[in-house]
């Protein structure tokens, strides 16, 4: 998962979760603000009962204090509006038949689900009662007792769970989604960086990265550009090392070349030369037909033998590419292998684009990677039909295609680790032109595939 969904997912619970905890808190604090319209109810009948006491007591100066009680006109439209809603007040001791006072509870709040009107009195208790004396001097002017009605308060604590839920959501909603907006922003160099990284890993390694306003990026990117240089500055020593050794080795094959046409070369005609000789000198003297026969073998294994150092010195000696160019080269090489043996695999030559301005390394990599991925796929496969492809790829990659394949089988994953003379010499040679090598299967067989750029 994108780290920009990992954080808005981490994000919307931490949301979720705020949210859950204002609804439970919204639940007990509407739940007991019953509680406190109750005790406030109480507070100002029994302020507004005693303001009545000391009238009447002024007014009747020639009664005993002790038996003077409130006047029955209390429960009027006045009183009525120091109730809250859903809570009831009754004056002790009531008069016959008397009943409490109520609040307006008639369409007070919205009507909860049954799951809410159960839960919540199990859970945070039933509301007590509230008694308030009408004077604390005067026992006998009685008490003032307040009564929250239990339906009422539900109602109205689901009344105020919705409100806050609704101002809640709407927060929340609009926290998560500044929130992804701002979170999405700032992780956007993020993919600059790894734009960067991957092209980084395609071998382009001077990469510039733009200044980053948050430090820690700017860090990151300060560190994939030294981490380029580095790799660029080593990746030209190694090219320059490989390609010293490619050059020490070539001079090595040129002078066994020479040692080999010089020395073997020559001792191997005379070799031949003195086989024909003795074979002509038997025959005309009419001597043993044995020496006769010795020499004739003689005479084969020496032209065996030259032919195989013909053929080594062919692979020695200087590539045809520095005298005959690029293309007239691959298409000598191809008719080489198939003048050997008509029982040979079926080679096809496919040259495409202008190869005719191609010298130098690019061109001898180029010869030496045909060479020995037609000497593999001809020696190590029973393949019936190679193909050779070289193209020219023009634009801003400037770059030559050499792709072999054959249909004779064989494991890509095990001859990619292969550690042979022969591919190990191609991605040396494939390295030191800064270029890339892939070793993977084909239509019934293998297909290995480098490319050479050309840009000067």
């Amino acid at each position: 998962m994108r780290l920009v969904l990992q954080l808005v997912a981490r994000l919307l619970l931490i949301v979720a979760l705020c949210l859950g905890a204002a609804t439970v808190w919204a639940t007990f604090d509407a739940y007991r603000s019953i509680d406190r319209a109750t005790a406030a109810s109480a507070q100002r009948v029994a302020h507004a009962l005693q303001a009545l006491y000391w009238q009447e007591l002024l007014l009747r100066s020639s009664r005993a204090r002790e038996h003077l009680l409130p006047v029955p006109d209390w429960r009027t439209l006045d009183m009525m509006k120091l109730i809250s809603p859903g809570v009831c007040v009754e004056f002790q001791p009531a008069a016959a038949f008397e009943k409490p006072l109520c609040g307006q509870s008639q369409g007070i709040g919205k009507t909860p689900p049954r799951w809410f009107a159960s839960i919540v009195p199990t859970f945070l208790g039933s509301h007590a009662e509230v008694v308030r004396p009408v004077s604390p001097r005067a026992a006998a002017a009685g008490a003032v007792v307040a009564t929250p009605d239990a339906a009422a308060a539900i109602s109205l604590a689901w009344e105020y769970i919705l409100n806050v839920i609704d101002v809640a959501l709407l927060m929340a909603v609009a926290i998560a989604l500044l929130a992804s907006i701002a979170i999405a922003h700032a992780l956007a160099p993020a993919r600059t960086i790894v734009t960067a990284l991957q092209r980084m890993a395609r071998g382009h390694y001077r990469t510039k990265l733009p200044r980053f306003r948050s430090m820690e990026l700017a860090m990151i990117g300060g560190a994939v550009s030294q981490l380029g240089g580095r790799l660029e500055e080593a990746t030209e020593q190694r090219a320059a090392l490989t390609r010293r050794l490619i050059e020490i080795r070539d001079d090595e094959r040129r002078a066994l070349a020479r040692e080999l046409h010089d020395e073997f070369g020559q001792n191997l005609s005379a070799i031949l030369a003195f086989a024909n000789t003795i074979e002509t000198a038997s025959a005309k003297k009419g001597k043993d037909i044995g020496i006769v026969q010795d020499a004739r073998m003689i005479s084969q294994a020496t032209h065996h033998l030259m032919a195989s150092l013909r053929d080594a010195l062919k692979r020695l000696r200087n590539p045809l590419p520095e005298e005959l160019g690029l293309e007239a080269s691959l298409v000598n090489l191809v008719d080489s292998w198939r003048s050997q043996s008509t029982a040979r695999p079926t080679i096809q030559l496919d040259l495409r684009g202008d190869l005719t301005d191609i010298s130098g390394t690019a061109a001898t990599t180029a010869y030496r990677i045909a060479q020995e991925c037609l000497t593999n796929a001809l020696r190590h496969s029973s393949a019936r039909e190679i193909s050779l492809c070289v193209e020219r790829r023009v634009g801003e990659d400037d770059a030559l295609l050499i792709r072999v394949e054959d249909d004779g089988g064989g494991d890509a994953t095990r001859v990619a680790r292969s550690a042979g003379f022969g591919l190990t010499g191609i991605r040396e040679r494939v390295a030191a032109a800064g270029g890339s090598l892939s070793i993977l299967p084909a239509r019934g067989g293998l297909s290995v595939a480098a490319t050479i750029p050309l840009a000067a």
